[in-house]
């Protein structure tokens, strides 16, 4: 994240903006914000530090630092802290809401398109493309989150021990999480600086931007409460309409599960959700799941969206007592709000507070410790992933409490592997922007379809 602010350290904030010249702003990065999370937030910081000059650099750096230590998608809590920092909680709503809702807007118009004609040969083949795309983008960020955090013998071990425990154990990702979270905070309590690996540097804070005041504990109590009725409301009021047994029910349920575990990004719980939206509630296929991860890649807005996705296809294909199209709006709607309802609270609430966490030394050990277990939760979604894409055939092996994924070898798809091989030469030789090597390997999927290659 550190690429996102290089710009001049004594930068400083002007006047504050109008709340309308901010909704302009915020409009046009939630349009803009292409490229996934570090992408997204390079792009704010541009605009708001380095242009507009409404937050000051170490400001800037402050709000990333504890956003990056929350659950949830960063680059969307950041903008909602920045939006907060300037116009309150207005501010926070408008800066939060803007990044969400035109990507959320595509996913939706997509995801209808993908149910319509799903089956079309050539829209197969576009999708083939972009699988195998999205296999090498969920190496890429493997390989980068990996070199950011493995730096000794002891968070390799951990990232090892997270990927076999998922792997072969079939262990809960909320578990690893907290497990992981737990082990860094009492082995930096016992002295063991091995596991601080992320710790922040305090050494500017006299030159930082003030924080605004610490709000009293009264008031928290009321963001906080009305926070989790609000997060908590809709899905009630479904439950008590539609019983707990349904479809909407389910997955306002389980994203809001998926909330509170989602350290590490959209990558880190999307073998989870793959695990449990796939395997054990049968939402969609495995195939499916890729085809989603491509459209969130390519669209603007947190790539954590394709969890729209999942909450579309899942209502679409349980519509009852609602016909599929409005099921699979609902669907999307009670998902979206699941998902980024905490994020809001996580910023109205831990905000003013901020000051106290950064530099706290027991916390970043933790969440460093979380960060090197996700690498190994990575590493396994890209097994899973790959398995899928480049084999027509997957099979499931249980050994006792272990289980193993086999593939058929003579089921690998040549085609499949190509366009995979030629995406890594994009992405990890040649650094080409993400959104071009997904346009790029659907087209070559397509043109290999009309010349009958497969």
């Amino acid at each position: 994240m550190a690429t996102a602010a290089t710009s001049n350290h004594e930068t400083q904030p002007t006047a504050r903006p109008t709340f309308g010249e901010a909704f302009a702003v915020w409009l046009k990065i939630g349009l803009l914000s292409f490229g996934g999370p570090a992408g997204q937030i390079a792009l704010m910081h541009r605009i708001v530090v380095d242009e507009k000059r409404w937050v000051a650099e170490d400001r800037f750096l402050h709000a990333l630092n504890y956003c990056m230590l929350l659950p949830g998608p960063e680059a969307q809590q950041l903008a909602t802290y920045i939006g907060w920092l300037l116009h309150g909680v207005r501010g926070g709503l408008v800066a939060g809401l803007l990044f969400i809702i035109p990507g959320s807007i595509v996913i939706l118009a997509l995801s209808f398109i993908y149910v319509l004609f799903k089956g079309v040969p050539l829209l197969d083949a576009v999708f083939l493309g972009v699988k195998a795309a999205v296999l090498v983008v969920v190496i890429e960020a493997l390989l980068r989150i990996a070199k950011r955090v493995l730096k000794n013998a002891v968070m390799k071990a951990i990232a090892i021990v997270a990927f076999l425990a998922i792997f072969v154990g079939d262990a809960p990702f909320p578990l690893i999480v907290l497990s992981a979270g737990l082990i860094g905070y009492l082995a930096s309590r016992a002295g063991d600086a091995r596991f601080e690996v992320l710790a922040s540097d305090a050494s500017d804070v006299e030159n930082q931007d003030p924080a605004p005041a610490a709000r009293p504990l009264w008031r928290s109590g009321v963001v906080l409460v009305t926070g989790l009725l609000l997060w908590a409301g809709p899905i009630a009021a479904v439950a008590l309409w539609l019983g707990r047994d349904h479809v909407l029910v389910t997955e306002g349920v389980f994203f809001s599960k998926l909330a509170v575990v989602t350290f590490g990004g959209a990558y880190a719980v999307l073998a989870y959700m793959a695990q449990q939206a796939v395997d054990t509630y049968a939402w969609l296929a495995a195939g499916e799941m890729l085809d989603g991860l491509g459209l969130a890649e390519s669209t603007p807005g947190p790539l954590i969206m394709v969890t729209q996705f999942v909450g579309f296809l899942g209502a679409y294909r349980n519509p009852a007592p609602f016909d599929p199209a409005t099921a699979a709006v609902l669907g999307s709607a009670i998902t979206v709000w699941a998902t980024f309802v905490p994020c809001f609270l996580w910023i109205f609430l831990g905000a003013p507070y901020v000051e106290r966490l950064r530099y706290n030394r027991y916390l970043n050990a933790a969440l460093s410790t979380i960060t090197a277990a996700i690498v190994g939760v990575i590493a396994n979604l890209a097994v899973w992933f790959g398995l899928h894409v480049l084999f027509a055939d997957v099979s499931t092996l249980s050994i006792g409490p272990l289980r193993l994924l086999a593939p058929t070898l003579a089921s690998l798809d040549m085609l499949a592997l190509g366009l995979a091989v030629l995406a890594a030469f994009a992405l990890l030789r040649f650094h080409i922007n993400v959104i071009w090597t997904l346009l790029g390997c659907a087209v070559l999927g397509v043109v290999a379809s009309l010349a009958g290659i497969t």
